[in-house]
């Protein structure tokens, strides 16, 4: 008994961590793609490169970013995160 005992202790160990990791990351995809979904004109975001900019159009698969006065990107939703807001 002592050597299944452990297998299952460690086993179960493994499961827990593996819940424990995976709840966090599926709760921070679930929010990115809301926003995704929730993106209207005028919200400001951040590309995965750092650019910060302000909604201008958004389609189906991608979006219309101002980067600039005047200056239009247009972008793959998931290249785009919200922006952190000013302090």
């Amino acid at each position: 008994m002592g050597g299944s005992g452990s297998m299952i202790l460690m086993i179960g160990l493994l499961v827990l961590m593996w819940v424990l990791m995976m709840r966090p990351q599926r709760k921070k995809e679930k929010e990115e793609r809301l926003f995704r979904e929730r993106l209207q004109k005028g919200d400001r975001v951040v590309f995965s490169g750092g650019i910060y900019g302000k909604v201008h159009e958004v389609d189906t698969h991608t979006v219309d970013v101002e980067v600039s006065n005047g200056v239009i990107m247009t972008v793959e939703k998931g290249m785009i995160q919200p922006a952190p807001e000013a302090k």
